[in-house]
């Protein structure tokens, strides 16, 4: 027999509960998410090799029992871990393995966990009894497998004791298969491939479908259970990761255990990969303004620095000119300073949005000009150094701006006028010093003219969801903690918009940008309060409302808002988010406005 010890393998001393060879995987497992035996040793666990990760630091191999038990919470699989070790296995041996077992949290201690964790073997032994043995077939994942609920209902609190419900929870039924061989036949694309060689397919290829063959997230409570991730262990010298976009197709099997991943939740390890059929999806271009119509864009560009390469910039302009057809204004997000994610002193961004606007007219389209106030230096959030704001590009041979001079990074912009509303400064920040601000993009207010009648556009950047606990994780339902600050940023911006509406209650205003949040949120809710602007997202056909895809889900994170006595005709434009090859996360959007006068 062959012997293979994994790192810092030592000698074991066995509780009489764990006695050598009583033990199954399926005992290990149990029916709830944490093993009853944990901590314990446990000696001569039988199984067969199925999978072998043999790269990265949380290295090992992946057995099941071939014999299984007659319950459906007891998964007959589990994860030998063998940390910066290679193990000393093939697929198709059955071994004895002695070892800890253990319940690893990816993120943070136990009792700091907002994860659940994954139930496995270290310090482990085994012994090979034999080799070239079938493996378990893998359990077919079809359409109606997965049950459509997410998750039990723990008041907010754990999951982690209640009996594992494999037939009315997605969450229980993936746990109750950890570690085991599962397979999907001709898996859709909901996902495209990120830059960690992950794509998210769905099991339910109907369930909530967008436009472009994608899954629409439509509310808290319908999540899309369909939806898992899927890894790759097969070397990619011998199988490249397939590079996919929504509505691509995984033909043919797709399989391998299941493991939980703190980004993302339940994935496919695939020792059987599905070859890659396009689906034929082609980035989208919207029709040109008429002579008559304002078009006004938003565009979140993902930290747009000189540190760029040229080819970022020349797609992103690309994308303004032919995608966008060139509008008359354009609210950037992340614009970076000019060193980028250098952490000092620098807060300009002439250099970022010079370069910038030189590839627009180098793509073809109008000399831009831009208009931003300089962040006080590490104070609004985004990646360390980078300073990000955002900004606005106007076409002057279409539409002026009202330069008032005094905005600067602590200056409040005010509302003055009587019978017609003007900007105390423009641009200005909307109340920068409130603590709805506090680590976050401060909104940034301007006031143009298009063909003689002012509109107000109001650039905003809302806080991130960092910190909100994950959809699939232990606490169930999971707490939105960041939704506060956005609530709190959603009323600051109302208000300021109610102040336009005291003095000119049909004043023309687009409040617009990366919101961090979606049309059924109680930020959105706030921000439309008192009827004073009309989120365009909710116009769009319900299999049209997003703007980028996050975990498989096409969801709304930016939006269009507009005072509701201008015509508008809204488009989102779907370049990004849907493709492998992205120069953003985030989808670009337009809407045509006729201003009133």
């Amino acid at each position: 027999m062959l012997l293979g010890v994994a790192a810092l393998a030592v000698g074991v001393v066995l509780p009489a509960s764990a006695a050598a060879g009583d033990t199954r995987i399926h005992d290990i497992q149990g029916t709830t998410r944490l093993s009853g035996l944990d901590g314990q040793q446990v000696a001569d666990v039988p199984g067969v090799v199925t999978a072998i990760r043999a790269f990265g630091s949380a290295r090992g191999f992946w057995m099941q029992d071939p014999t299984p038990d007659a319950d459906p919470a007891t998964s007959e699989g589990i994860l030998v871990f063998t940390g910066s070790s290679t193990p000393s296995v093939t697929v198709g041996d059955s071994v004895l393995v002695t070892g800890t077992v253990d319940e690893f949290y990816p993120d943070a201690a136990p009792d700091k966990s907002v994860h659940q964790s994954t139930t496995e073997l270290t310090q482990a032994t085994w012994t090979v009894e034999s080799s070239g043995n079938a493996l378990p077939a893998a359990e077919t994942v079809g359409k109606r497998t997965v049950p459509e609920d997410m998750a039990p209902d723990a008041g907010g609190g754990s999951v982690e004791a209640l009996p594992l419900r494999p037939d009315d929870f997605a969450i229980d039924y993936w746990e109750s298969r950890e570690g085991m061989r599962v397979g999907v036949t001709d898996a859709k694309v909901v996902g495209p491939t990120s830059s960690f060689n992950e794509v998210w397919i769905t099991t339910k290829p109907r369930q909530n479908t967008s436009a472009n063959g994608g899954t629409i997230y439509p509310g808290y409570r319908d999540e899309n259970t369909g939806r898992v991730k899927v890894e790759s262990l097969i070397p990619f010298a011998q199988h490249p990761f397939p590079k996919a976009n929504v509505r691509d197709t995984l033909t043919g099997e797709t399989s391998g255990p299941v493991e939980y991943d703190q980004f993302g939740g339940y994935t496919i390890n695939a020792t059987t990969l599905g070859e890659l059929a396009p689906g034929g999806l082609e980035p989208e271009q919207t029709r040109p303004q008429e002579d008559g119509e304002l078009a006004v864009a938003t565009y979140n560009v993902e930290n747009l620095s000189p540190k760029d390469a040229q080819a970022k910039f020349d797609t992103l302009a690309h994308g303004i000119t032919t995608s966008l057809a060139s509008p008359d204004i354009v609210s950037l997000e992340e614009i970076q300073d000019n060193n980028g994610s250098t952490n000092d002193t620098v807060v300009a961004a002439d250099v970022t949005l010079q370069k910038f606007v030189d590839a627009i007219v180098a793509a073809g389209g109008p000399r831009y000009e831009w208009r931003e106030i300089d962040p006080a230096d590490d104070q609004d959030g985004g990646q360390p150094g980078g300073n990000i704001r955002v900004a606005f590009l106007f076409n002057p041979a279409r539409v002026s701006f009202v330069d008032r001079p005094g905005g600067d990074a602590t200056t409040a912009v005010t509302v003055t006028g009587a019978g017609a509303p003007a900007l105390s400064v423009s641009p200005g920040r909307i109340n920068p010093a409130s603590e709805a601000w506090t680590a976050s993009r401060k909104p940034l207010a301007g006031e143009f003219v298009f063909q003689g009648r002012t509109v107000f556009v109001v650039a905003n950047h809302f806080n991130s969801k960092g910190g909100d606990q994950p959809m699939y994780g232990r606490f169930q339902p999971p707490t939105r903690s960041s939704e506060t600050q956005r609530v709190a940023q959603a009323n600051e911006v109302n208000e300021f918009v109610g102040q336009l509406q005291a003095v000119d209650r049909k004043a023309n205003v687009v409040v617009l940008g990366d919101l961090n949040d979606f049309q059924f949120s109680p930020a959105v809710h706030e921000l439309t309060s008192g009827h004073r602007l009309k989120d365009l997202m909710n116009v769009l056909p319900r299999n049209e409302r997003y703007s980028y895809v996050f975990e498989g889900n096409s969801q709304a994170l930016d939006h269009v808002l507009v005072s509701g006595r201008m015509s508008a005709d809204y488009d989102v434009v779907h370049v990004n988010a849907e493709f492998a090859d992205q120069a953003s996360d985030h989808d670009p959007q337009v809407v045509r406005l006729t201003p009133r006068g």
